[in-house]
């Protein structure tokens, strides 16, 4: 019987062993199926456990300190108050509460004292260029006020306060207090006008003027200017309380204009009343005649695109036409005394004077006419505005020069005069160290508008 059960245990598993060789993929897909209802089955299993919302739970408690009780944090509520600054320049059409709400400062009580205060309204609202600071409350109420500006060249500026004396009281002031002097470097680029150049390196107008006048005799700043030209200056700046107001004389500069270059240094030696332009190397730079006597200014070098605002062209009546704006300023070329200042002919306001060596210069169309008949002037003095009187299709300066009677090209006259005034052996020295500390800071400059361009 052992031997039977033997015998059909092999003979079933010859047969499975023909099945399994026969059939491969069914024998595959069998098991396949076998570990898929095992697995579900298993799932099946586990998913027969205990419901986790049936099981007991405990509540655990515990005493916490609480944190409002904290000594650190409750010394964190008590910040102490702070100020906020601002400053700003006052506008032309500034009222108070335009003024105020520039700066910052949200206080009715304020405003309303600013319009009612006659120093506030005589010497702050509606004066434009004046510096203004304001110090308020971190909640933007007004703690002061104060305004600077320089009404002369006495060497002084006014200062008006405002002060918060009490919650919702204010008191105003004015004082008086001497300007100091600083010094500043700065230079440019060329791209469009002298103007443009000076406005992109934030130099005031009044230094740009200055470098026109500096370099008069070396380039014409209406016409010659090139692209890519550079300059570099070192300025006074006049100060209050820290705060520059205004800039004052040009201590000395460095222009280069179409591959040359021209240098200039102010001097003035101890002795001498007027002191003068020199270049690095102690040549005097003042001639006798300057070479326009149309002020060279914002408006004029905006005139006709800018680069060609005057128009000089010798004419047949033997005069030198400079076109420019109504108002522009005229101004004597040269130390003399008026021999007629008033209406005459085609001429209209004219104005004569008188110089050295038999010349005489002639100023015709102003607008208006700021000299008498016998009145000494010095050169560069303003004597007229640009106008178009007598006969004149439109606004701009006839001007003459005439040695011993006769017509001259006051260009060229004013290029051949000389009013050298050397520099003396005893003030060589000094002058010296002054030229060498100007090429350090010259020097400086441009490298400051090198890398401002990189």
């Amino acid at each position: 019987m052992t031997q039977g059960f033997t015998a059909a245990c092999s003979a079933l598993a010859d047969r499975l062993y023909l099945i399994a060789h026969n059939h491969p993929k069914r024998i595959a897909a069998a098991v396949a199926a076998v570990l898929m209802t095992g697995g579900g089955g298993a799932f099946a299993v586990a998913s027969l456990g205990p419901d986790p919302s049936d099981l007991p739970v405990q509540t655990v408690t515990h005493d916490v300190e609480s944190l409002a009780g904290d000594k650190q944090l409750s010394a964190l509520t008590d910040i102490p108050s702070y100020s906020l600054y601002r400053s700003d320049s006052t506008r032309s059409s500034d009222s108070a509460e335009s003024l105020l709400q520039r700066m910052g400062v949200a206080d009715p009580a304020a405003a309303a004292f600013l319009r009612s205060n006659d120093l506030v309204r005589q010497n702050l609202l509606g004066r434009a260029g004046r510096s203004v600071t304001v110090e308020t409350t971190d909640d933007h109420r007004l703690t002061l006020l104060t305004a600077r500006w320089a009404p002369d060249d006495s060497g002084y500026f006014k200062r008006l306060v405002v002060k918060n004396v009490q919650s919702g009281k204010y008191t105003a002031e004015i004082e008086t207090a001497p300007l100091s002097v600083g010094s500043r470097l700065a230079g440019g680029i060329i791209r469009n006008s002298l103007f443009a150049a000076t406005d992109a390196s934030n130099i005031p107008d009044s230094v740009a003027v200055q470098l026109a006048e500096v370099f008069a005799a070396n380039i014409d700043f209406h016409r010659a200017l090139r692209k890519e030209d550079r300059f570099s200056v070192v300025y006074e700046t006049l100060e209050a309380d820290g705060e520059p107001l205004r800039a004052g004389r040009v201590l000395s500069a460095e222009f280069h204009n179409n591959g040359k270059t021209f240098d200039a240094v102010w001097f003035q030696e101890a002795g001498r009343s007027k002191g003068s332009y020199y270049t690095l190397d102690g040549e005097s730079m003042q001639r006798a005649f300057l070479t326009s006597p149309v002020e060279y200014t914002r408006i004029s070098s905006a005139f006709q695109m800018r680069l060609h605002p005057i128009l000089k062209t010798w004419r047949a009546h033997n005069g030198t036409d400079l076109a420019a704006p109504a108002g522009t300023t005229v101004r004597t070329v040269a130390d003399g005394v008026v021999t007629f200042a008033g209406v005459q002919n085609g001429y209209g306001n004219v104005i004569y004077i008188k110089h050295t060596g038999n010349q005489e210069t002639v100023y015709a169309h102003l607008s208006s006419m700021e000299v008498k008949k016998g009145q000494s002037v010095e050169q560069g003095q303003k004597i007229g505005a640009v106008g178009a009187t007598g006969w004149a299709t439109g606004p701009h300066l006839h001007y003459e020069l005439r040695v011993n009677g006769e017509q001259r090209d006051p260009m060229a006259n004013a290029l051949a005069s000389n009013a050298a005034r050397p520099i003396s052996k005893e003030a060589r020295a000094e002058f010296e160290r002054l030229a060498d500390n100007m090429r350090i800071q010259l020097s400086s400059a441009a490298m400051l508008t090198a890398s401002r361009v990189e």
